[in-house]
């Protein structure tokens, strides 16, 4: 690190779980954020504060003026402009020395066969259960981390899935890709705002963790927040063999 970054990063290197290989190793990540939404947003901003060396940013919608509620990313100025192209201008305007790599398509099976092996962790910041089990299946192929995380209405989950550790579930043990499957969006049920920052930002934190070699103490535990209380729920969760990712039989 050059002094500047000495500088910048002074509040980091404090940190005794962080220090200077801490903030050299996130200089030499790359992250793969898919999705630069309600959780996006948060996440592609902390990433970049914190230095994360490459961050490749996976949307294919735009801004709307509807997402501006939430999504902390993007403002006026940039409606009807790519999401990712719109979060990399706010990530460049926090730390313009960080790598922004952006992709406007949809998060398909061969576009994530192609990037995840490239990444040191995977956030899943996206909407819909199709992509989320494309990401995961593309994770525990690829045995690269995934942190997940959603939110809806008033309720947010939380879990990190490590295809690394044989303990570990994948999503799919614990949503099973289920034909008929009601989704759940926030253009018909709503969201509060806060929300999607509270959860988002939690997922910067857990792969910020990953990346200096912490680790996650959220692997196998699925946390489940209540926003109109305030109040975390914690289930434990186990790898099954019967998954279709995977089990054993698979």
């Amino acid at each position: 690190m050059n002094d500047e970054q000495l500088l910048r990063y002074s509040r980091h290197i404090l940190l005794n779980e962080v220090g200077v290989e801490g903030q050299e190793a996130l200089l030499a990540a790359h992250a793969l954020v898919i999705g630069a939404g309600g959780l996006g947003s948060p996440v592609a901003l902390y990433l970049a504060s914190a230095g994360v060396g490459r961050i490749t940013l996976v949307d294919h919608d735009t801004v709307d003026a509807t997402n501006l509620q939430r999504q902390i990313a993007h403002n006026l100025d940039r409606v009807g402009q790519p999401k990712a192209e719109s979060a990399k201008v706010a990530m460049h305007a926090i730390n313009p020395e960080v790598r922004v790599d952006t992709v406007t398509q949809r998060a398909d099976a061969a576009l994530l066969d192609a990037l995840v092996p490239t990444a040191q962790v995977v956030l899943d910041c996206t909407d819909n259960f199709a992509t989320r089990h494309a990401i995961n299946r593309a994770c525990v192929r690829h045995r690269v981390p995934l942190v997940s995380g959603a939110a809806i209405r008033f309720d947010g989950q939380l879990s990190v899935y490590d295809a690394r550790d044989a303990a570990s579930p994948c999503y799919a043990c614990v949503f099973p890709d289920t034909d008929g499957l009601e989704e759940t969006r926030c253009a018909t049920l709503g969201v509060f705002a806060p929300l999607v920052g509270m959860v988002g930002t939690m997922q910067a934190a857990e792969a910020l963790k990953l990346l200096i070699g912490m680790g996650s103490r959220l692997v196998g535990r699925l946390q489940m927040l209540d926003g109109r209380g305030l109040e975390f729920t914690e289930v434990q969760l186990g790898r099954n063999p019967a998954c279709a990712v995977c089990g054993t039989a698979h």
